[in-house]
């Protein structure tokens, strides 16, 4: 399973169910990273946005951090201001349809 590391605030936002989005670069490194586990379109990094993933959030880099394990889809769009993207950028966005604490192990 993905795990990406999250700010503390976005982390609780999340958790809270405030947040119903997370935003990563549309980076070489993110790249990578998502078309191993979700569905792209032919010979491109365009998610096609319909297959539900599992992906862990945590508040940190050690394996005892706090962890959250989402369901979500990705997609190719902007994002909102107040929830971390800046104006015009485009992200991978991480749309948010559950989410759950998990122990650290």
């Amino acid at each position: 399973m993905l795990t990406l590391p999250i700010k503390a605030a976005w982390f609780s936002m999340i958790e809270s169910g405030e947040k119903k989005e997370e935003y990563r670069a549309t980076t070489p490194y993110y790249r990578a990273r998502f078309k191993s586990i979700f569905a792209m379109y032919p010979y491109s990094f365009i998610p096609c946005g319909t297959d539900h993933q599992k992906i862990r959030l945590r508040n940190g880099y050690a394996a005892t951090s706090p962890t959250l394990e989402i369901d979500c889809t990705l997609d190719l769009r902007t994002g909102r201001e107040e929830w971390g993207a800046e104006r015009g950028i485009e992200y991978y966005v991480l749309k948010i349809f559950e989410c759950k604490r998990v122990d650290s192990t």
